[in-house]
């Protein structure tokens, strides 16, 4: 079977990372989180004292840019891809809510897209590649043979979001994550900087009322339609 390019776009907390995971590890194929990337860069700026009260400047995350080294590896254990910074294990630090508060300013940075498009274009230049993320079908790749546009109501993502906190021992209430979910939608869709847009050719999957099984199903027969097509 021919290996294609799978784009995933979509809000936050729409299970993008959920579905392209389960992709990849049904198709045998690589898999990228674009958002992990973005949120290295913040956290990096975030230990190095950079980012401060929400407030930064973009000079200078710009400069830390040449000191942020990055990789995924898989973990037979949990049979997932992990984030590296610098050669330290970040997955669980990245995901914190302070890195969400203010990764989406930092990924709007010019130079900081730049970069990460780079790498994430490098990745999948040999196809067989799952990658999700903001702009991965209208900027990263935008000539994928399959491209994904994910949606989900507000609330239920709310509630997704403060289970993963919850999950982690991370207690912030569900108005807080809401607030935060609602902020982010705003500035990944208002950037000036590649914004969040559906591309004119992906195929929109609200899985409001999905499970995750019927997905991976719904897009593992889209993969079959289009692979039967153009081998």
């Amino acid at each position: 079977m021919t290996k294609i390019t799978i784009a995933i776009d979509g809000f936050s907390s729409c299970g993008k990372s959920t579905l392209a995971k389960a992709l990849a590890s049904k198709l045998g194929y690589a898999y990228v989180d674009s958002g992990a990337m973005y949120r290295c860069v913040t956290l990096f700026a975030l230990r190095k004292g950079v980012i401060k009260d929400h407030s930064f400047q973009e000079t200078e995350v710009v400069k830390l840019l040449n000191e942020i080294n990055l990789s995924f590896h898989f973990n037979p254990n949990t049979k997932s891809s992990e984030t590296f910074l610098n050669g330290e294990n970040v997955e669980k630090e990245i995901r914190q809510m302070v890195v969400s508060e203010n990764v989406s300013k930092v990924s709007a940075i010019h130079d900081v897209r730049v970069k990460m498009i780079a790498i994430q274009r490098e990745l999948g230049k040999n196809k067989g590649i799952v990658m999700d993320g903001r702009d991965i079908g209208t900027n990263v790749f935008p000539f994928a043979e399959l491209k994904l546009f994910m949606t989900a109501d507000t609330d239920i993502r709310t509630q997704r979001r403060f289970d993963e906190y919850s999950s982690k021992g991370q207690h912030i209430s569900f108005s807080d994550v809401k607030l935060n979910l609602i902020h982010r939608d705003h500035e990944d869709t208002h950037r000036a900087e590649n914004p969040l847009i559906q591309a004119t050719d992906a195929i929109v999957l609200d899985n409001s009322e999905l499970t995750r099984e019927q997905q991976l199903e719904f897009v593992v027969k889209l993969i079959s339609d289009l692979t039967l097509t153009t081998d």
